[in-house]
């Protein structure tokens, strides 16, 4: 780094650093000098120093026990002997922690080292890049095609140099030259949602498990967090949970566990689509005196596609009318089978109003944890998520973080999203200010350029100008390119040949027959390795939750008998998400097959041209109902093709047949004006019904 980057980088001029390097000895004299590792760190502690003594703090607390004791004074009421006590003890113990934390600080500089980088380049490495071919292959690993050929033969494979090899194979044939092949998106540093970073295990330590709870809004997921926060912190650190950062950790029997408190279920699957498998464990909580509800459903759905062990908290069983016997056959209808009927999943009797069986629950976290060894390398820089974001109007942004893996230290740069930042300030979910933090800890974090969204990945760097780098590629890249890479039907050829062998379908439904008769067909397709599975079924129409789920478990939509309103058609365009709707089940089986085996027919896409809402309707014996309508949104055309929308259900596909404004015929409508049509055949139109105009396209597969 120069020093004129130095200087930029803490706002100060290169006359002063030249200076202050001078009186360390640096050898540096002028702006384009360039300083060493052990420079940097002698600066940064020289200069830390100096901002750590003349730090200001804004002691909230105190300033409206200033105000309290101001309206005692005035109003002649004494303050007791205890509260003098409470407030002088809270005041010694908030000036041995600042005191404590500037000592902290400034050994962390004087004494700050290297981590290991996350670049990890290697020559060894060959990329493998989506619909890789032969010929391809050969290049990379510099050899003739035909060894590749004569490599494959002998594995039973018979391809040609313009063939496309999938992942599995190609990672064979490497082998043999002795190299490795990886995904080329997991070699992009710049891509660190997808970066991978491979650890030595000498280099790795255990650490927290980190844990999600999700369930229905009434079942008692606020309360059970509460109890088992305020019941497991250290005696005296009660005052110091005032930090609302997202996530907390709390220590049981001498094991820390990290539990993230978000929203629900739909900002875990948000954080999940953004990149960040954050959670280790879930817990789905379920009152005993309610049952499964429909939250409850969703919550398995998107807890089940993260792939990640779940425990079943069977909370309210102080209540008279609780029921656990009922909650476990409930949950094995939904997919989830207790072990005590012969599955994997741990079913916890709680209650989080007494405690009831909580340690229980903290145990098989605790056993889990133990059986999956979480473990991550603290001597790394700092890769994880953000959970939570906000800007305070005296400090700027503010960020949590949960760090996934390696060490954030104050001073040390990053990226997160697309901004670049140095860490000024980091407070542990307790607020009390640190230095440093390690695998699994919550922190809150300043000194972000830009306030990011919750799920976007965060990464350390060594230096800053490395940082910057990242920033600006990050930026100038599509941002596209950093979202999922969802299936469609068009292109799972090309993911089979790749080696996906299974197709994710979430599913919508009209009916309970349907959804039934619709997720038996789909689940008895079977071509070659593949298969297909439903994530999610449901009857009622499209919503938002499905296209995130849809986004995050790199999944096809599937509506049958059901239309997604506009609002989720464009949050599915933003996602990339395919949605693909059906009346007829065979031609739904049919187009599944031939999309897997790569013999899928040219596509007519259904562009939808106008939305026409009925507000009247007029009966004549002769001609039968007319529909006196307001087209809310685009065009409607005499003779187009339009759906009858009810509750947001499909109950008829018709055509117009006769169009009139006023007592003209006309041949089109626009958007804001009101007209009268009749359809073909349907005539059991209604007031409120909405009418879905649309069009037949021809489209190319890509």
């Amino acid at each position: 780094m120069s020093v004129k980057e130095y200087a930029d980088s803490l706002n100060l001029s290169v006359a002063e650093v030249l200076k202050k390097c001078k009186e360390l000895g640096i050898n540096v004299k002028s702006g384009e000098d360039i300083l060493v590792d052990d420079d940097i760190i002698n600066l940064d502690y020289t200069l830390n120093l100096i901002s750590t003594d003349e730090e200001i703090t804004y002691d909230e607390d105190e300033l409206v026990e200033n105000v309290a004791m101001d309206i005692m004074e005035s109003n002649n009421i004494s303050e007791t002997n205890t509260s003098k006590k409470q407030k002088l003890h809270k005041k010694d113990s908030t000036n041995e922690n600042k005191e404590n934390y500037k000592m902290l600080k400034k050994e962390m500089y004087k004494h700050k080292e290297k981590l290991m980088s996350n670049d990890t380049s290697n020559d060894n490495i060959v990329l493998y890049k989506q619909g890789m071919s032969v010929s391809d292959l050969a290049s990379s690993l510099n050899v003739s095609g035909t060894d590749i050929i004569k490599k494959l033969m002998s594995l039973g494979l018979m391809l040609s140099l313009n063939d496309p090899i999938d992942f599995e194979n190609a990672e064979i044939v490497v082998l043999d030259y002795k190299k490795t092949l990886k995904k080329e998106e997991t070699q992009d540093l710049a891509n660190f949602e997808e970066y991978e970073i491979i650890d030595k295990e000498e280099d790795l330590v255990k650490r927290p498990p980190i844990v999600t709870i999700m369930g229905h809004v009434d079942h008692g997921k606020t309360t059970l967090l509460d109890y088992i926060r305020h019941s497991h912190v250290v005696e005296g650190e009660f005052g110091g949970i005032t930090q609302h950062i997202g996530a907390y950790q709390i220590n049981h029997n001498g094991n820390v566990i990290t539990f993230i408190d978000t929203p629900g279920h739909a900002a875990f699957t948000e954080m999940r689509a953004r990149g960040a498998s954050v959670t280790d464990i879930v817990i789905i909580i379920v009152a005993a005196d309610d049952g499964v509800m429909p939250q409850t459903q969703e919550a398995i759905d998107h807890a089940k596609s993260a792939n990640v062990p779940i425990i079943v908290a069977v909370n309210k069983i102080d209540k008279p009318d609780a029921n656990p016997e009922k909650i476990l056959t409930e949950m094995a209808e939904a997919g989830i089978t207790p072990e005590a009927w012969g599955g994997d999943v741990p079913f916890i009797n709680i209650s989080a109003h007494t405690g009831e069986g909580v340690d229980l629950l903290l145990e098989t976290i605790e056993t889990i944890a133990e059986v999956n060894e979480y473990k991550a390398n603290p001597n790394r820089y700092a890769t994880g998520s953000v959970i939570e974001s906000k800007v305070d109007k005296n400090i700027g942004g503010i960020a949590s973080f949960i760090i996934q893996n390696g060490t954030l230290r104050i001073g040390d740069p990053i990226v997160v999203g697309e901004h670049f930042g140095k860490v000024r300030t980091m407070k542990n979910d307790l607020g009390e200010s640190i230095v440093e933090a390690g695998p699994s800890t919550p922190v809150e974090v300043t000194g972000i350029s830009e306030t990011p969204d919750a799920g976007d990945k965060f990464m350390a760097f060594e230096t800053e100008a490395k940082a910057k780098e990242i920033a600006n590629k990050r930026k100038n890249l599509n941002a596209s390119k950093y979202k999922n890479d969802v299936v469609s039907l068009d292109d799972l050829f090309k993911k089979i040949e790749s080696g996906q062998k299974e197709v994710n379908v979430v599913l919508k439904c009209d009916v309970k027959g349907s959804e039934e008769a619709v997720k038996n067909a789909l689940q008895k397709i079977q071509v070659g390795d593949v298969v297909v599975k439903v994530i999610r079924s449901g009857i009622g129409t499209i919503t938002e939750s499905d296209v995130v789920l849809a986004n995050a478990s790199n999944a096809i939509i599937i509506g049958f008998n059901v239309v997604p309103s506009n609002i989720t058609k464009e949050i599915a365009k933003e996602y990339n998400v395919d949605i693909r709707l059906y009346t007829i089940i065979y031609k739904l089986v049919e187009e599944m097959e031939q999309a897997i085996t790569g013999m899928l027919d040219p596509e007519y896409e259904e562009k939808v041209i106008g939305t026409v809402e009925i507000r009247k309707i007029f009966k004549y014996s002769k001609i039968g109902n007319i529909a006196g309508c307001y087209v809310t949104d685009g065009i409607v055309k005499n003779n187009a093709s339009v759906r009858v929308i009810r509750d947001g259900i499909v109950i008829a596909d018709d055509k117009v047949s006769s169009l009139q404004r006023g007592k003209e015929s006309v041949k089109e409508m626009k958007k804001g004006f009101e007209c009268g049509l009749t359809l073909d055949s349907f005539n059991d139109i209604k007031e409120g019904d909405t009418l879905q105009v649309y069009e037949l396209v021809e489209v190319k597969h890509a």
